[in-house]
């Protein structure tokens, strides 16, 4: 019915607005023809239509039919709808059929559909689509269909952006290290060493962008850092032979970034790597994770003064100045977008080491980032997998497997001593023994302790 309203791009509240108007008109003919009522997605538009008529009528409907599972379509719609007498009335529909007197407290509303999980509307994935196709025509891709989904639809913000919006880096212009004379020692990096092939992605710039796509020792790698979360994860993008382009759906997840394929327009979550709404979801694709640790420029040139570094020549103009993207939303523990469930053992945006191995994919560890400052070689273990974590003077991480052997300290550059006196040596991929044994570089990566605890809430905690 609205296929072709829905396809075109609007760019402020005001046409919004028409556009739901144009919705609740062609909504009341349609229920005009019914005889019997019933609780139909049109009576949601309906109630946001401006004429009082059909606003009293629509009230009545949803009210007389309530499901507690209508609270998240009025609440996301309260979100966006441009007038004070709308959204008085959907807080009026909300407080009478929940019995919560949360007023226009948006998310209030949202933290109390998370804690009591009312259930979903039948029409709510159409609803999403129809909604934001107002403000980007490609985001009807992701719901339109009913999609299949891993995740709950009603944990899915816009992040403000459309599609692409922060637009991804595509293989990006690298220089050597005697070139990059904007970056300082104390800069942070994100490191990547493969195979020969070293390279820095800056955050500075990465912060702009979120997302780069390049070949690194001859694969295709995407790296994705999510500025709310703190997170940077590397992936190898072909999986089964498939490779999946992957760019910025503009939509979060839990305040953690949510991707999407160019192919099939299905939805990724960062953390996992995974499809989390859409075609692929149940094709058991997980994109394998690799190794990269956040560092300082200097330390990581110290270590590989042949590296390559992204070049500020980017295609885009942006302030690419050490600390200034996102500069307020860094300085607090303050969310920019709300979570159903905080954990307090840590502040919000303590840093973590994450670690998730593909083995045991329902275990999760998340070791204190200050923590590892005052131990510098430490030993665990995640699904009977042992480890060792080996931090340098900049902070840095880097995990090895541990397959019984104990180390008792390290020089903090490239030599790490076992419990034997035995010296090994430390290379980006591995630890190399005495007599040739090496042990594997593991995936690990740093995160925002809220936002690895809102994906995995039974994640296991080092802290002391």
């Amino acid at each position: 019915m609205y296929k072709a309203a829905r396809t075109a791009v609007f760019r402020n509240w005001k046409t919004m607005r028409a556009f739901i108007l144009l919705l609740a008109g062609t909504t009341l003919l349609a229920a005009a023809s019914r005889q019997v009522p019933r609780t139909p997605l049109e009576a949601f538009w309906l109630l946001v239509s401006g004429d009082s008529l059909q606003m009293a009528a629509a009230d009545q409907l949803i009210v007389e039919y309530w499901d507690d599972a209508h609270a998240s379509i009025l609440v996301e719609l309260m979100r966006y709808v441009p007038d004070e007498q709308s959204r008085r009335r959907i807080v009026s529909v909300l407080e009478r059929g929940t019995d919560q007197r949360l007023r226009q407290d948006l998310e209030a509303w949202w933290q109390w559909i998370w804690r009591t999980n009312p259930g979903t509307h039948p029409e709510y994935a159409a609803f999403k689509a129809e909604l934001y196709a107002t403000l980007d025509s490609s985001f009807v891709e992701y719901f339109d269909e009913d999609p299949p989904a891993n995740i709950r639809l009603d944990e899915i913000r816009w992040g403000g952006v459309s599609r692409d919006g922060i637009p991804p880096l595509d293989h990006p212009a690298m220089i050597p290290a005697a070139e990059a004379d904007y970056l300082d020692d104390d800069n942070i990096v994100f490191g990547v060493a493969l195979d020969g092939d070293t390279r820095a992605y800056p955050k500075r710039i990465l912060a702009w962008h979120e997302m780069f796509k390049d070949s690194i020792a001859g694969e295709h790698y995407t790296g994705v850092y999510c500025t709310l979360c703190g997170t940077m994860i590397l992936y190898r993008s072909v999986f089964g032979g498939v490779h999946h382009e992957l760019g910025t759906s503009g939509f979060l997840y839990r305040s953690n970034k949510l991707m999407y394929d160019h192919a099939t327009r299905s939805l990724w979550s960062t953390f996992a790597g995974e499809p989390a709404v859409g075609p692929l979801v149940g094709r058991g694709i997980r994109l394998e994770p690799r190794h990269v640790v956040t560092t300082t420029w200097g330390e990581w040139r110290g270590r590989h003064p042949e590296t390559l570094v992204l070049s500020l020549d980017t295609g885009h103009e942006r302030d690419y100045g050490e600390g200034v993207a996102y500069r307020d939303y860094f300085a607090t523990d303050r969310l920019m977008f709300s979570v159903p469930e905080l954990d307090g053992r840590l502040p919000n945006k303590d840093e973590v080491l994450a670690l998730r191995f593909p083995e045991a994919p329902d275990e999760q560890l998340a070791i204190w980032v200050p923590f590892l400052w005052r131990n510098r070689v430490y030993h665990d273990a995640l699904g009977g997998r042992e480890f060792v974590v080996l931090t340098d003077r900049s902070g840095a991480s880097r995990v090895y497997e541990g397959a019984g052997h104990r180390f008792a300290r390290w020089d903090g550059v490239d030599v790490v001593w076992d419990v034997d006196g035995a010296p090994w040596t430390l290379e980006e991929g591995g630890l190399v023994g005495p007599a040739g044994e090496r042990l594997e570089r593991l995936p690990a990566h740093r995160a925002f302790w809220f936002g690895w605890y809102a994906q995995y809430p039974r994640t296991r905690l080092v802290r002391r």
